[in-house]
């Protein structure tokens, strides 16, 4: 399949991704669509365990998916093979969320760059030393760092050694799979605005998961909002943020802190934890911590309703409740 609109880097359709276990088949992702512009940020945001890891992996083929589609630059990848997929692996990256686990302990910083470097042959000898300390000075580090082991680093430094290493083959799209979420609120703030300044400059298009939606407000064009493999609501960024028309979206939404003291923000609580996904609840599966569910949230798995230019939501009650 290719893709009409030139405007579009990714579209996303219909998204399946399934594991089996002992306990029997779980989908982790389950009928994931969007779209990501060029040169935009999509935001994926949701709880722990509501799939959006896993969406993203599976997206750059890190986990095969079950079903669905994804044309990138008018090419469906999950249609090709190995062989055939690997020309996109340079034009598309990940920055993982863990910058401990994510670094090789063993190499030092530069060949930790270096390596993309090689298997894609963009540079030999002087001009690939070149090109490292190019890169470490674009995330804020010195060529000196490319002689030092990852333990050396404070884990804001080892994020950034994390970016160099995936804009080191100089990928149209860069998945970032929660970027700052294991670091220091001190230092999550400034790799926050080093992913947007380098965005900027490179026209890079991007997909940011995180958990937290006042991040993916900030820096993101677009959002989805995921529950347990499913969109709950997505579109617009600001019109997400500004008027959320799903309730799991104003419970993420309730929990984020606000900088001025006299604006008071509804408060949600929502009741347990997120179902394991090896039973999943009928119907809305948020049904059993929303606030609002009736019968009928049971019955009926909710289609996506367009509720404003692009922006669309997952729940047969949201007229009633917020319009």
């Amino acid at each position: 399949m290719r893709s009409s609109d030139n405007n579009v880097l990714l579209s996303v359709r219909g998204l399946v991704k399934q594991f089996a276990t002992k306990s029997g088949p779980v989908k982790a992702v389950d009928g994931v669509s969007f779209e990501v512009g060029r040169g935009q940020i999509l935001g994926i945001v949701g709880e722990s365990g509501s799939g959006k890891t896993t969406a993203g992996r599976a997206v750059l083929r890190l986990v095969e998916p079950t079903s669905g589609e994804a044309v990138f630059d008018g090419v469906d990848l999950f249609g090709l093979s190995e062989k055939e997929l690997r020309p996109y692996r340079r034009r598309m990256q990940i920055i993982f969320q863990d910058p401990y686990s994510s670094l090789n302990p063993r190499m030092r910083v530069g060949d930790i760059i270096g390596e993309a470097i090689d298997t894609h042959g963009l540079a030999k000898g002087a001009a690939r030393r070149v090109r490292i300390e190019e890169l470490l000075a674009r995330v804020g580090l010195s060529a000196e760092h490319a002689r030092r082991y990852p333990n050396e680093f404070s884990g804001g430094q080892r994020q950034r050694i994390g970016i160099a290493r995936a804009l080191a083959v100089e990928p149209e799209l860069i998945i970032a799979d929660e970027p700052v979420s294991a670091l220091d609120v001190s230092v999550q703030s400034q790799v926050l605005n080093l992913i947007q300044e380098l965005q900027r400059e490179l026209g890079l298009t991007m997909v940011f998961i995180s958990h937290d939606l006042t991040v993916v407000e900030y820096l993101c064009d677009e959002i989805v909002v995921l529950y347990l493999g499913r969109v709950m609501e997505k579109g617009p960024s600001r019109a997400v943020h500004a008027a959320p028309r799903h309730p799991y979206t104003r419970a993420l939404l309730a929990t984020a802190p606000i900088p001025d003291p006299t604006v008071k923000r509804e408060r949600v609580i929502l009741q347990g934890d997120i179902p394991s996904p090896l039973d999943p609840p009928s119907g809305c599966v948020f049904r059993t911590r929303c606030p609002h569910a009736t019968e009928a949230c049971a019955k009926v798995v909710p289609p996506a309703e367009e509720v404003g230019p692009g922006h669309s939501v997952a729940c047969i009650r949201h007229a009633e409740l917020f319009s």
